[in-house]
């Protein structure tokens, strides 16, 4: 056996899978991680099932400690990282020998990345999942966010060749989203406020919901409802105007009207807009949502035909340990911004 001991860890960082789906109708919140792509490549890069248990890890820095050689996959947000000054690039795999320690710096142009660690991370599913939501006191090993000292146990490292993936180029373009299922409480010209105006995700943001700091969306009728059920990406708003767009560790049902939701294949590159962060809406029909959801899906399925051999990328090293510490001081003013509400 093996062990990823962790050193340093900042807040917002806990064990994740794809949480708890089908019991929200027993009022159980899902959980599960904020960028389930990212999730997913950080483990097919060391040959676990997609949705496997991995660290998410804030916006902030951390360090681990191996135990026995550990083989790892890291993916999301950009972050300068190294293995005993081995710089380690995003979307690869790489393996820490006994007592080597693994740094990350803070993330840039995001909010999350994702370690995987090969063979999985040891512990007691809780209704069918690892997944940690600290309020519900749900999850393992630890039903917590990682502090220091914590360890995290798997098998020891296969040794096989490290690996690397390709993905579509990123984007900037505006989160799209669905009207409804209560826009019809707010007027045409709430809903092309809504669409038109620059949104902000606010520094007191947390894995329950990411509240927005822009311009006042008014109720037709009051903003009280009949309490129904959530969706990761539900945008309520309550009664001072605000939007709050609901995220993994929401509650189970709502009696905010909801103006919007964000489309299931937007919902990781929303949860990855930093905090301070300026983004836009856009309004998709139900038939480009879906054909979109279908898109995502076959990305998920391809990533194993998307691995590579990390010589076949030409990685300069050197190039890349430079570009990191560049890169420090942008991500530290990025990760200050952001102090996110933990439990």
């Amino acid at each position: 056996m093996s062990k990823l001991v962790v050193t340093s860890i900042g807040p917002a960082s806990s064990v994740q899978d794809s949480g708890r789906p089908g019991s929200q109708r027993y009022g159980l919140t899902p959980s599960g991680a904020m960028d389930r792509l990212a999730l997913a490549v950080a483990n097919t890069l060391v040959g676990n099932e997609l949705f496997a248990a991995a660290v998410e890890i804030g916006p902030f820095g951390a360090t681990f400690t191996a135990r026995g050689a550990v083989r790892v996959g890291l993916a999301g947000a950009s972050r300068n990282a190294d293995i005993g000054g081995r710089a380690v690039a995003v979307n690869s795999s790489a393996t820490l020998a006994d007592g080597e320690i693994l740094t990350l710096g803070f993330a840039r142009g995001g909010s999350f990345s994702y370690l995987a660690i090969e063979h999985g991370i040891e512990g007691e599913p809780m209704f069918g999942s690892l997944a940690v939501n600290a309020r519900a006191g749900l999850g393992s090993p630890y039903p917590r966010p990682l502090q220091d000292g914590d360890e995290l146990t798997t098998q020891a490292a296969s040794g096989a060749a490290e690996r690397r993936i390709e993905l579509p180029a990123a984007t900037d373009a505006p989160i799209r989203i669905v009207f409804g299922p209560q826009d019809d409480e707010f007027s045409e010209e709430s809903k092309k406020l809504f669409l038109d105006s620059e949104w902000k995700i606010s520094a007191t943001s947390d894995r329950m919901g990411y509240r927005l700091e822009g311009p006042v969306i008014k109720h037709l009728d009051g903003h009280n409802i009949v309490s129904d059920g959530t969706v990761n990406g539900s945008v309520q708003i309550p009664g001072n105007g605000q939007p709050i767009v609901l995220m993994p560790d929401r509650g189970t049902s709502g009696g905010y009207p909801k103006i919007a939701t964000v489309i299931s294949a937007d919902f990781g590159r929303f949860a990855q807009i930093s905090a301070g962060r300026p983004f836009r809406f856009k309004a998709v029909t139900m038939a480009e949502a879906q054909a979109e959801a279908s898109k995502f899906r076959e990305l998920l399925r391809s990533l194993p035909e998307r691995l590579r051999g990390i010589e076949d990328f030409g990685l300069n090293v050197e190039a890349l340990r430079d570009a990191n510490v560049a890169g420090q001081a942008v991500s530290a003013i990025d990760a200050a911004t952001w102090q996110v509400a933990v439990p």
